[in-house]
Parts: structure tokens; sequence; C-alpha cells
């Protein structure tokens, strides 16, 4: 058998031009940057490869210069289908100068379309993406003018609208693992996920591509359990040891030995959280959870309702996920997000949104970067800046109880926080509750028709979704409804009858639940929310049934 384990340099040698290139990967996690890095040196000099497809599903990139970024060069890439834009800024300018064909599909499509692809099937067929600048009828996920290709087609399937994602073949695949046997079998036993990288390998192999592996040991044969091989050998072409440098665990920790499950952290490990405004929306957010319930958290503001379950010693009480396939414990922040400490399980990507677009989530949190009359919310397109929609859209369509977390305004803001109450001494050059949003990736009317149930929490104010338009409920103690709220608002919204203001104890800094009172069920009718021993308790009826 001949050897498969060939340099960086004459991996990136046999990458033709024209070909499609699917990546793995989620931030840092599970990509493969020695390759990358290798394939943009070998453009750079030669100007090959070229005219390159790039495919792929979850951000991948630090912002800056690693990940998909090493792809950001005119003339390297002409098309470029992801799901996550905003990690990878280079090639985020080509697509809005026009230079490439670009399309933002939803990131749980696009890991269901590397498994349908590799069963040969000619797409994939889903209801993710109705209604928002994914369908058709609205953008079609085109990013530009340069992209005419019909990449979404909209089909009825038993009286009922659907969206079909037609296949393409794939011709090379990167990816990573740990440890590589002499025959390319691929374990992934220091690695925080693994991700798609079977679908992505079984799709460029059954599509007659070429699938190179980047890891960081190599052994005669695998001691670990047959389950324990993540890719087959019979997949894998080709094997890169890579130096640890460019083999990173996440783009923020070179190893963390709880994401899998090695060693374990206790709630003592983490730091405190400052009280400022996101403390506070994260605090408010954990008064909405319930226990038993299977939640995901977003990036960005999300992450905080981890950091502030820990602190509170709630993690026990729900089971938080995030959709590239971690599963209970604590979810990571920053460039470490999608890694998991203590998780439960972890569970391939596509599995993940297979549990997410099937209704298995109880509650959902995440970002708010610009809303409307209509509870549609933008956190894909703001003119110039392109972020994509990543997995908003596959867990906003298919979560009965929705919250969107941010920031009343946006730019610096200057906040007090004394006293169980907040006053706004400056608000942020920037409104979020605008008459109308760039980009719709969460549509809200659709929502409502669906019987879903929306809450937007900022630290001074909470909104209702509601039938007629949103609603503020809560406002924080200490806080001008007009001068902070109303004036920093491009439309008027509805105001509740029983406007209530929100609970003090978000403004002190101190523990919350003073004697750790009952978290309802998820299974309840009322979500109950309860001070320490000396506040009040307020309760707030739910009568909409439960979807599926």
């Amino acid at each position: 058998m001949a050897d498969k384990f060939i340099s960086a340099a004459e991996a990136a040698a046999l990458i033709p031009d024209n070909i499609t290139l699917a990546t793995g990967g989620f931030i840092g996690i599970g990509f493969a940057e020695a390759l990358a890095k290798a394939i943009e040196q070998r453009f750079l000099e030669t100007g090959s490869p070229n005219n390159l497809t790039l495919f792929y599903a979850a951000g991948q990139g630090d912002a800056k210069t690693r990940g998909l970024n090493h792809f950001g060069h005119a003339g390297m890439v002409k098309r470029v289908i992801g799901g996550h834009w905003g990690l990878a800024p280079k090639l985020g300018e080509l697509a809005i100068s026009n230079q490439i064909e670009a399309y933002n599909l939803p990131q749980g499509v696009i890991c269901h379309m590397f498994r349908d692809i590799a069963a040969g099937k000619p797409g994939t067929l889903t209801h993710v993406g109705l209604h928002t600048f994914v369908d058709p009828r609205v953008e079609g996920g085109r990013i530009n003018e340069r992209s005419t290709e019909p990449r979404v087609e909209l089909l009825q399937v038993a009286g009922k609208d659907y969206l079909f994602y037609p296949a393409l073949p794939l011709q090379v695949a990167l990816l990573r693992g740990t440890t590589a046997d002499e025959h390319g079998n691929i374990s992934m036993e220091r690695e925080a996920l693994p991700l798609e990288a079977l679908s992505i390998a079984q799709a460029v192999h059954n599509s007659g591509g070429k699938v190179f592996v980047q890891v960081e040991r190599r052994t005669e044969s695998h001691s670990l359990t047959p389950d324990r091989i993540r890719i087959p050998g019979i997949l894998v072409d080709h094997v890169i040891l890579s130096a640890p440098e460019d083999h990173p665990q996440t783009f923020a920790e070179q190893y963390n030995p709880t994401y899998t499950g090695e060693l374990r952290s206790s709630p003592g490990d983490s730091l405190k959280a400052p009280l400022d405004a996101r403390k506070i929306i994260g605090r408010r957010a954990l008064l909405e959870l319930k226990s038993g319930a299977t939640v995901n958290l977003g990036i960005g503001m999300p992450e905080m309702v981890a950091i502030v379950a820990g602190e509170e010693n709630r993690l026990s009480e729900i089971t938080l996920t995030v959709e590239p396939g971690g599963i209970g414990g604590q979810p990571a922040s920053g460039l470490s997000f999608g890694a998991v400490s203590n998780p439960v399980s972890i569970i391939d990507q596509p599995a993940q949104f297979d549990f997410y677009d099937g209704g298995g989530l109880d509650q959902a949190f995440l970002g708010l970067a610009e809303t409307c009359p209509e509870g549609h919310v933008n956190v894909s397109r703001f003119g110039n800046k392109l972020a994509g929609a990543g997995g908003f859209i596959n867990i906003t369509q298919n979560t009965r109880d929705l919250y969107f977390l941010g920031t009343f305004t946006s730019g610096n803001q200057l906040l007090e926080v004394s006293d169980g109450a907040l006053r706004i001494t400056q608000s942020g050059p920037m409104k979020k509750f605008r008459t109308q949003v760039q980009q719709i990736t969460f549509n809200g009317r659709y929502a409502m028709q669906r019987g879903q149930r929306v809450t937007f929490i900022t630290e001074r104010a909470v909104f209702r979704l509601t039938s007629d338009g949103l609603m503020l409920t809560e406002i924080a103690p200490g806080v001008s409804l007009q001068r902070d709220i109303l004036d920093q608002m491009e439309f008027e919204p509805l105001i509740s009858p029983e406007l209530a203001e929100m609970d003090a104890q978000l403004f002190r800094d101190e523990p919350m639940f003073c004697n750790k009172p009952h978290i309802p069920a998820v299974s309840d009718d009322a979500v109950l929310r309860t001070e320490c021993t000396n506040g009040k308790n307020l309760e707030e009826n739910d009568s909409q049934p439960r979807q599926g």
C-alpha cells in the first residue's frame, strides 16, 4: 500500500484549478490550518490553485488572518457558498466588492447537503429558510449582483412550501483529526468536536474527489476501539502531519482537556463576570430558563447566559447545547465558542441540526443586531458588513420559545448600575429598533403564524412579539421611558397596559438566587421568577399551546 502521509506543501501541489473544495471546521475547531496556509502560499508563489469554488457550513476563521481568510485573494476563488462569513473578512471583502460569486445559505442546510451529496441525492429538501433572505422569493441567498446562478428553489410537496437546495459535486476535502494510523484511519480524541467531517469525507469520496486530513500525530496501529475512528481510512487519500502551532484545539486555546472529557472543571474555575450591560442581559435571560429544558445558546451575547448560569449554579437544571454538536456542560465563549466544558455527549453537527430542525429544542437564546415593528430580526447583513446567518435560521425557525438578546443601542453607551437600578448616561449612536431591517434573517410574522413565542431582552427593556407587533412589557428601574427607550427607537412600540419594572435583583452585584428557588419545569404552564428571600414572586401565565 502506498504511503498516505505527505507534507502540507505536497498536498497543496495536488489541488487543481477550477474545482470545488469543501472545508470542515467551526471557528478554529477542526479547521485544517496547516493545509490552508500551504495552499495560500502556493497560490501567492505560482497563481495556482485558482478559480476555486469554496463550500463550507460554519464560520471558519478568527476575523483576521486565519481559517478561510487564507483563501481571500482575488483570483484564488471564483465562488463561495458558505453558512457564515463574519469570521473571514477577506472573503467578505471580495463578495461585497463583487469580485466573486457569493452565497449565504443556512449552516444546518449545508451540513445536510454534505450528507445528501454523499448519498447521491439530487439535493436537500427542507422548510428551513422560508420567508427569510434565503427564500428565492426574497434574495435566494445571493450576496451580490454577480451571483446569478440559482442556489435555492421553491417547491410544493403535499400542498406545503419547501425549499430545495441542489447538490453540487465536490472534488477536494480539507479536514482535521488527531491521530492517523498507517491506513489513514482517523481518530479525534483531542478534537473538541467531530463536526461534519465524516459527511464531507463521504461526499467528496463518492463524488470521485480527494480527501486530505491534517492530524497532529501518527501511529502504526490505533489502540482505540473501532467506534472511536471518526473517518475510516477507506475515505482518506492523504494525511498531513501538522506542527502544533497550526493545530490548536481552538483559535483561543492550544488544548483544554475539559472539552474532551479528559478532565472536569468545577463551577469555581470560572471568573465572575463584571456587572455590565452584557451581564444584566444574561441575568434577565436566565430568569426565562425552565427546569429540564433543552436549550441552544448562540454566539456573542447569548454566551453570557452560560456564564451567569454557572455563577448561579443553574447549569445542572437545564441542558445547554450548541449547534456544532455539544450537549450538556458549559459552552465556551469567544474564539473557543463551539467547544463545551464537561459535555454530557458530543454528536456530529448534521445530527445536531436534525435534532434542531425537528423541533427538539425547548428554548433558544440568540443575538439581536436589529429589529423592526413586525419583529423581523437581522443578524446577517449590515450595508457593506457581511456577517452571514450561520445556524441562526435553522434554530429560530424550529424552536417554540425564542429569545433575542442584545444591548438596546449599538456603539459606545455609558451606563451606571447601582442600588438595584440602571441609569443611562449616554445611549449608543446607532438604533437597533428600526422601522425596517436591512435583511430578514428571522421573519416575525411567519413566527406568529406558526405559534412561536418571541421575546426581546435588552439591558433596559423587554419586549414580547404579538400578532399586532412588538410590545414593550418591562423597563429597568431608574430608566426613563421616554428619553431612554422611546426616543432611542425609530418606531413607537405597543406598550403593555401592565408595563412592569425589571427585577431589581438584576442590577445588584450579588447572587440573584440566595436560596436557590425552584425553576419551573419546561412543561409548566407558567414561568415563575423568584428573587431572594426578601423579594417578591412574579408569575406570568403562558396560555399558548406547545408546538409538536
